[in-house]
């Protein structure tokens, strides 16, 4: 990615630049009823930044086409394209990494149209088959409570082992294993205790005896996890570097912390859902979402690194993403056998950890 020398010129360069993308993007409608396309994303800020800084640009440059967002974690827009099969519904899908690689393989996802666009993208935001993209990527690490740690004199969190000190026994978060974030923390537990994706073991293990007796919530919803956060209930959560962007832009006292050991990397997947019925808009949504203005408003907002390799940053913004050296060093998942064992996985932490 490059970085702009001139931060104070973003907003505006930002403003024109995505009126720009969308009108090089746009589709004639002219003498067409107004179609709507229907998008199942992250809900929070993120839904909050599609619906006031990307839609409307988008909207107006095709025709007035109606965009209306389906709010959801990726377990939830998951189970809804799953509803939906064969049936008109979601005609463009925001999904983890994870989650996205079993939409692929269920058959919910079709092919992305070509486009300029996707020359221009780093290699680890494709997804096989061409089905999906990532249009950036986040870092799965340790968020803490910058004010309670003062307060209380506690050293900032450095190791993944850091969530079994039973100082924090009632003061975190630990995102069930429905999400992304916890499934996260589950194989890194096994990794550094002598598993793997293949032994998992020694992670629920630990997440049994040592984690679990040290968390509040299980609830992986931002706004409960700001809240917490806000009222200084608990210290620690595992979280995404995004979302801990997101809570500091709402004046939230946390840091985002990427462990010793290694963060894990997730990928913001986006497809355009299998026979969708706009399929024509709904390409061109996801390539106006892969545009450099676009990806630059979601580093600055969501703080997740671009996609794109042309995406221009100011300094401020780009020292608050992964850059290129960092997401090669992040902890790769292997969803082809992970995702084998997940349905397993899930009964086995309802009874052991979460009950």
């Amino acid at each position: 990615m490059t970085v702009l020398p001139t931060p104070g010129l973003l907003p505006t360069l930002r403003k024109l630049g995505l009126a720009a993308a969308a009108i090089v993007l746009s589709l004639s409608t002219a003498g067409a009823d107004e179609p709507t396309l229907y998008v199942g994303a992250y809900g929070g800020s993120f839904e909050q930044m599609l619906r006031k800084d990307v839609i409307p640009a988008f909207s107006q440059a095709n025709g007035g086409a109606k965009v209306v967002v389906v709010p959801g974690d990726s377990t939830t827009t998951l189970a809804k394209l799953q509803a939906q099969k064969g049936k008109a519904g979601m005609d463009v899908a925001f999904l983890d990494d994870g989650p996205m690689y079993q939409a692929i393989q269920l058959g919910f996802c079709g092919k992305l149209a070509d486009a300029p666009v996707y020359q221009d993208l780093y290699d680890i935001a494709r997804f096989k088959n061409n089905n999906a993209v990532a249009v950036g990527l986040i870092a799965t690490g340790i968020a803490y409570n910058t004010r309670l740690f003062k307060t209380r004199g506690w050293a900032p969190p450095t190791s993944w082992k850091d969530l079994s000190d039973p100082k924090y026994k009632g003061r975190m978060v630990m995102p069930s294993i429905k999400n992304t974030y916890g499934l996260h923390a589950l194989l890194v537990e096994a990794q550094i205790n002598g598993g793997s994706d293949t032994n998992i073991d020694p992670g629920f293990n630990v997440m049994e005896k040592s984690i679990a007796p040290n968390v509040l919530s299980f609830d992986p919803s931002p706004g409960k996890i700001a809240e917490l956060f806000q009222d200084d209930e608990i210290a620690l959560a595992v979280w995404g570097n995004g979302r801990v962007q997101a809570l500091r832009q709402q004046g939230i006292p946390v840091e985002f912390v990427y462990p010793k050991e290694g963060a894990v990397a997730l990928g913001m997947g986006v497809c355009v859902v299998d026979k969708s019925a706009n399929e024509a808009l709904a390409q061109k949504f996801v390539q106006y979402l892969l545009s450099p203005p676009v990806q630059a408003l979601l580093a600055d907002s969501q703080g997740v690194a671009p996609a794109n390799r042309k995406t221009q940053l100011s300094p401020e913004v780009a020292a608050r993403v992964p850059n290129p050296d960092a997401i090669g060093k992040l902890i790769r998942v292997d969803w082809d056998v992970v995702n084998l064992k997940r349905a397993d996985w899930t009964q086995r932490w309802n009874r052991e950890i979460e009950q």
